[in-house]
């Protein structure tokens, strides 16, 4: 094992969604398949995790594969110094003829000695690393008690085999819960990542609404971790973060059911949603709320002549497809063709299928030929997939937008909702251009 730079790869498998029909409520269907399917692997949530936990280090334990995915992904960052790396799994380590955990103590020492900065360092398992059962949880314990508890360590597992590539954002959070400390006092949690600016833009939103014990998971700093415990109220910023508000339940946090910050529509019910559960009356939220949603909506108005009466496709890819179809089709008149998830985690989602326009199909999983199948035959103004299959789609005339993108760009929020309107008016332009 030798330690490298930094991440991804796609990885192809099969989905465990069930085959046949499921509902999606009382009235209509969901399309159930199993098949092949294409997403990037739970490494590429590194690329944003590292970027809002400031003083933590991602780890890899992988193969070159997985080097090369983080050097391509997120080697942006071409100038600073990443906080991120790969631990290569050689070919001695894959035979049995090395001890990895002495090679990965080796690698973890060289680390700590160089970056003292470290606050919390994630190993992060990979599918070469659990294909040979390298048990990275109990390393991190026994590492945590090497270094003295100078520094935090956790294991959280990246592998693309059976999930879809936001998840390693869920396993990543689900590490850091039994790491919170316990508070039974007041107070609202906001659980998934979120970009700074846009975080604080909610939190003057919610003080200005009267919600004052305000935390976010994960916070800016690993070792500032906030409090969890019985009066603890969450509401999801993210639709993949189920097992980290499954593991929050379990400390006796209570989720609050609401819609996605997607829009303008989206953030005002989130808020809404948040301030009833603390008693706070509609009028208090209107008024905070008035502002911010008049910008919104005059910079909405642009794209959404752009936008109106053109036919839109999901490709399942990074659950963010249900929220994001909901704001396309209220708020900006999109024609809905195929809405695809990955998974549909109903605990998570059943807020925003209540404001959902039904589409000509939902579908949950994916079997690859017969979604493309399906695609070609609706011939969609837009289709959202992942990015292995833009370019080709691309090739057979179709306009594809990177669903990626809208994972890793500032899109929550009113102050945001222009810009992601404009993000699916793009693709639009650009072939209206090449097409003149």
């Amino acid at each position: 094992m030798r330690h490298a730079g930094d991440i991804s790869a796609a990885a192809a498998g099969r989905c465990d969604a069930p085959a046949g029909a499921a509902r999606a409520g009382d009235s209509w269907p969901v399309l159930g398949e199993r098949g092949q399917r294409r997403v990037f692997c739970g490494l590429a949530g590194i690329v944003w995790l590292h970027r809002k936990i400031q003083d933590a280090f991602f780890l890899v334990v992988g193969s070159r594969t997985c080097a090369h995915l983080l050097q391509s992904a997120a080697g942006v960052m071409i100038f600073a110094e990443p906080r991120f790396a790969t631990a290569i799994l050689e070919d001695r380590d894959l035979a049995g003829m090395a001890d990895c955990n002495d090679e990965l103590d080796r690698v973890v020492g060289e680390l700590l000695a160089r970056r003292p900065d470290i606050g919390t360092l994630f190993l992060v398992g990979s599918c070469p690393s659990e294909v040979i059962k390298l048990d990275l949880d109990t390393a991190a314990e026994r590492l945590t008690g090497e270094h003295q508890g100078r520094v935090r360590i956790l294991a959280y597992s990246g592998s693309g085999i059976e999930t879809t590539f936001t998840q390693g954002e869920d396993t990543c959070l689900r590490a850091l819960v039994p790491q919170m400390p316990a508070s039974d006092e007041p107070s609202l949690l906001v659980v998934g990542t979120l970009p700074d600016i846009v975080e604080d833009q909610f939190r003057r939103l919610f003080a200005a609404v009267g919600i004052g014990s305000l935390q976010f998971l994960p916070a800016r700093s690993g070792t500032d971790l906030p409090r969890v415990g019985a009066g603890t109220k969450m509401l999801a910023a993210q639709p993949f973060v189920g097992d980290t508000v499954a593991a929050l339940v379990e400390r006796g946090a209570e989720l609050i059911a609401a819609p996605y910050p997607f829009g303008i529509q989206g953030t005002r019910a989130w808020l809404g949603a948040a301030a009833a559960a603390f008693g706070i009356p509609e009028d208090t939220v209107d008024a905070a709320c008035a502002g911010p949603m008049a910008r919104a909506e005059r910079g909405l108005a642009r794209y959404r002549e752009q936008l109106a009466g053109k036919r839109v496709s999901f490709l399942p890819d990074s659950q963010l497809e249900i929220p994001l179809a909901r704001f396309l089709a209220q708020e900006c008149g999109m024609e809905l063709v195929e809405v695809g998830v990955p998974y549909l985690d109903r605990r998570m989602m059943d807020a925003e299928l209540a404001l959902l326009p039904v589409p000509e199909r939902l579908s949950e999983g994916q079997d690859l030929e017969a979604q493309l199948d399906r695609l070609r035959a609706d011939r969609p103004d837009l289709t959202v997939c992942g990015l292995g299959l833009a370019n080709p789609l691309e090739g057979e005339g179709l306009t594809t937008k990177w669903s990626i993108e809208l994972v890793f760009s500032p899109v929550h929020g009113f102050d945001q909702a222009p810009d992601l309107a404009e993000l699916f008016a793009r693709p639009l332009n650009r072939r209206a251009r090449l097409a003149f």
